[in-house]
């Protein structure tokens, strides 16, 4: 074992309870007739590092025939991971990637300039039932990296670093923690773990990071004499000592971060920009439809239909403020 937890770990319950800037609690949004809890963004924390937005997905039990049908849609200005514990999705996208992604493998798709894509059940788990449990993240881009080419990567379990101790084991993602680090392609400071611990089990997180925040999907873990169950988030003042403690059924949870972007980032539908005026180009773009001679193309294999733009609604796009912070709960 090459990976000791405990040169970094402090007692969790030791931690100050202000250390805690933030707790959310996912809302419920539909997506393709299936069911999501999303934790970013939220109203009083929009972003954690460049992390913009943060669905789960399931889990969910689903009968023969049903599946995840998300049609061919746009995106600007950011990057998407898919990331599964239970099920399978078929990713197809304009730049014409088509993959499967399983658990424990990640998909990375930039969108840059623009890219479309879509996201469905492969016909052969339809032919029975079928269970769907997984995570999908938006990392914001940079300015300099807003109108780059599209991007997709793929990477299997035996491509991802593991670090694992006595009743620990995190798989990295994406981005650096503990003197590793992923294969994917970044564009910006960021890391993303996949950590589950045993009953009673501490993990710390990693301090190198401006700032930091975990997801908790399976069981209960104690920090700052509190105890957060599966469906909370927690985001952390910069610059503690972090460590969090498993409860008596043990735990598993997405914990992410990274440095904080250069300024505001506007959010609308999928698009993603730091002006106003790159979401009214992304939207006029797409209401074109002019598949292949404008902006945006629908994936090569899975042009039938598409999202439509949805109408405007009145008023003035929110910017979302990197690093923006709450004053508590």
């Amino acid at each position: 074992m090459s990976w000791n937890p405990s040169v970094d770990l402090t007692d969790p319950d030791a931690i100050a309870r202000d250390a805690i800037e933030s707790v959310i609690v996912p809302r419920a949004r539909d997506i393709g007739g299936f069911e999501v809890r999303r934790a970013l963004p939220a109203p009083r924390r929009q972003m954690v590092g460049p992390f913009i937005f943060f669905d789960q997905m399931g889990p969910a039990e689903l009968v023969t025939g049903q599946g995840l049908d998300v049609r061919p849609h746009p995106h600007i200005g950011l990057g998407t991971v898919t990331y599964l514990y239970k099920g399978v999705f078929h990713h197809r996208d304009s730049i014409g990637s088509d993959q499967l992604i399983k658990p424990g493998e990640v998909n990375w798709m930039v969108a840059g300039k623009g890219v479309s894509h879509s996201e469905r059940s492969p016909s052969v788990e339809r032919e029975g039932p079928q269970s769907l449990y997984g995570i999908q993240t938006w990392i914001a881009l940079p300015e300099e990296h807003e109108d780059r080419a599209p991007l997709f990567e793929h990477f299997g379990t035996p491509e991802l670093p593991m670090l694992e101790a006595e009743g620990i084991t995190a798989r990295l993602i994406l981005g650096t923690a503990f003197g590793k680090t992923a294969p994917v392609t970044l564009f910006s400071e960021a890391f993303y773990l996949d950590v589950t611990l045993q009953p009673g089990r501490s993990f710390p997180l990693p301090d190198d990071h401006e700032d930091r925040g975990l997801h908790v999907t399976h069981g209960e873990i104690s920090v700052a004499g509190e105890v957060f169950r599966a469906g909370q988030m927690m985001v952390f003042r910069p610059g503690d000592k972090i460590s969090v403690r498993a409860g008596a059924e043990g735990a598993r949870f997405m914990a992410l971060g990274g440095a904080t972007l250069n300024g505001p980032r506007y959010i609308w539908w999928n698009f993603v920009a730091s002006s106003e005026e790159r979401i009214e180009a992304a939207k006029i773009a797409w209401r074109m439809e002019d598949w292949g001679k404008g902006r945006f193309d629908l994936p090569p294999t899975d042009r039938d239909e598409f999202i439509p733009l949805p109408e405007d609604t009145p008023g003035k796009l929110m910017p979302m403020r990197a690093g923006a912070r709450s004053p508590g709960r």
